[in-house]
């Protein structure tokens, strides 16, 4: 089934407690597309860069599967790069530099070819451009999946609003859904973005795992608990590309199968977190997949 993904392909600087990097491949379409892939044949990117991103990053794309057609590469433009510092606590980070660069001026396209999308992932990106991407598709999707952060409900709360309303699938962390529902517990809150439009709500909790909710139903799902967090960087989207190819390669958007694809998220999270950036998400093998996949069913119950 076909899989489109829209949004950031960046570069990012990283500090941690455990190293720096000052210059690595990132972005939320990048974590989403390249954790898909593991689960899902293909998928297609809408997404834009400058003329400074490297040749031997669009070959690691395109060797997981990603259709680079929808990838805009701007000339005499920088692309989009950020810098963060994380501390002790790896839930605390300081932005040290955000660089919009070619993402100032981005004006999403849908090619012609991507136009028969049946599963649609809008990453964590302006809301105002998940919109113009919705806006262009001639076709509903089966199923759009969509990934914010507390920046936009922030500052495009009444754009956000309107995207979720078109969502059927919203992904937010647990802080950011006590602040888009105004209430005091996740459970209050789920009840009260369900209303917003979404038919499911994901909520991520980092190290305590995740939660899906519909109208009627709740499944909480544990994380894999790692030796050590490298970089947290990307989890969520990396978390975000598992569970859409998931659901794209078995097309089933029943509450069960979700389930199965959170447990998969989860496991793809875990890798996220061992290395700097992408680093170790790259190069997976289906068996250690399935192993951490296995562990997390055995927690839950699954």
């Amino acid at each position: 089934m076909s899989l489109l993904i829209v949004g950031t392909v960046a570069f990012d600087g990283i500090e941690t407690p455990f190293g720096k990097v000052d210059k690595i491949l990132g972005g939320s379409a990048t974590y989403i597309g390249i954790a898909a892939s593991y689960f899902n044949e293909s998928s297609n990117l809408i997404s834009v860069v400058g003329c400074d991103f490297l040749q031997k990053d669009i070959e690691l794309l395109k060797k997981h599967n990603i259709n680079c057609n929808g990838l805009e590469i701007i000339n005499n433009e920088k692309t989009f790069f950020w810098s963060g510092k994380y501390h002790n606590n790896m839930n605390i980070r300081d932005t040290i530099e955000t660089q919009l660069n070619v993402l100032e001026k981005f004006n999403p396209t849908v090619p012609k070819n991507y136009q028969d999308c049946r599963y649609l992932m809008l990453a964590n990106l302006m809301p105002s451009l998940q919109l113009k991407t919705l806006e262009q598709l001639t076709n509903r999707p089966l199923l759009t999946v969509t990934d914010t952060m507390n920046y936009w409900m922030d500052n495009c709360l009444e754009d956000l609003h309107k995207v979720i309303l078109k969502t059927d699938v919203l992904i937010i962390n647990d802080e950011e859904a006590i602040q888009l529902s105004e209430k005091n517990n996740l459970n209050d809150a789920a009840k009260k973005i369900l209303t917003m439009g979404p038919t499911y709500l994901i909520i991520k909790k980092g190290t305590d795992g995740a939660m899906l909710f519909n109208k009627n139903n709740m499944f909480e799902c544990p994380s894999f608990t790692v030796s050590k967090c490298i970089d947290p960087t990307g989890a969520g989207d990396t978390f975000a590309g598992a569970f859409i190819g998931h659901l794209s390669n078995t097309n089933n958007i029943s509450f069960e199968n979700m389930k199965t694809g959170i447990i998969k998220a989860c496991a793809m999270a875990s890798f996220c977190v061992e290395d700097f950036g992408v680093n170790n998400i790259i190069n997976q093998s289906a068996d250690t997949i399935n192993d951490r996949v296995a562990t997390i069913s055995r927690i839950a119950g699954k």
